[in-house]
């Protein structure tokens, strides 16, 4: 069957699956019959790879492979379809499993899952995420601190605006607005100070929702160091 590239309101396009639209998730697909048939309801998932010294990681729902690579550290899979209902979401190293949690995914849903913390006392945290495009000129982004030591941080512009302030381990924001089309320099910076924990370089933000997060140990100098990453989870046109 090809690819479904579905379009929700004409506008929306998700990252992921090649590019695959932001999904009219209960619109129909034609069988062998020629017949339209309902789609079963789905939900839209993905999962990053957050902990600071997990190597490439399979995540899976139930029992089943969500893609044929691994996510790299620091790296996101995109979003997939997922049924309904309640799933187990299981990250897996090779064949060792580091960690699992149930979740109950809704119709037209979507969702990031994050791995984090070390894989010996590794965290799964879900976000419910949203599509909601922001105003004409401007993008979106968020951001969620994955650093089970460092301090509570901000996410600012370097020489301008803080975006999103104070968040803790496990904290994260909504949405925040900044206009499209320009080369940003992010710093995510201890709270309430100018102290640069770890900086984004010239990371161009065009029409879409972004999310930044922070991993990393604060007080290690190896590979498991505090560094910042981001994703683009859906692209507008």
């Amino acid at each position: 069957m090809k690819k479904l590239l579905q379009n929700l309101k004409g506008w929306a396009y998700v990252t992921g699956v090649a590019v695959i639209a932001a999904v009219s998730i209960s619109s129909c697909v034609k069988n062998n019959n020629d017949y339209y048939a309902p789609q079963q309801p789905v939900a839209l998932i993905s999962a990053i790879n957050a902990s600071p010294d997990a190597q490439p990681v399979d995540f899976f729902l139930d029992q089943n492979r969500t893609a044929n690579y691994p996510i790299a550290n620091g790296a996101s899979q995109d979003y997939i379809r997922a049924f309904t209902g309640k799933r187990n979401l299981i990250f897996y190293n090779g064949g060792n499993k580091i960690i699992s949690d149930t979740a109950t995914l809704k119709d037209k849903a979507l969702y990031s899952v994050f791995l984090a913390n070390l894989v010996s006392k590794p965290d799964l945290i879900l976000l419910t995420d949203t599509i909601k495009q922001p105003a004409t000129g401007m993008a979106a982004i968020r951001f969620i601190n994955l650093s089970t030591d460092a301090p509570a941080a901000d996410l600012a512009i370097k020489g301008g605006n803080v975006l999103v302030a104070n968040k803790s381990y496990k904290g994260y924001s909504g949405f925040v607005t900044l206009p499209v089309n320009a080369a940003y320099n992010f710093e995510i910076r201890q709270a309430g100070t100018n102290t640069v924990l770890v900086s984004l370089s010239n990371i161009k933000i065009v029409n879409g929702l972004y999310t930044i997060w922070l991993q990393g140990i604060n007080a290690a100098t190896d590979q498991t160091k505090l560094s910042a990453h981001i994703q683009n989870n859906v692209y507008y046109y």
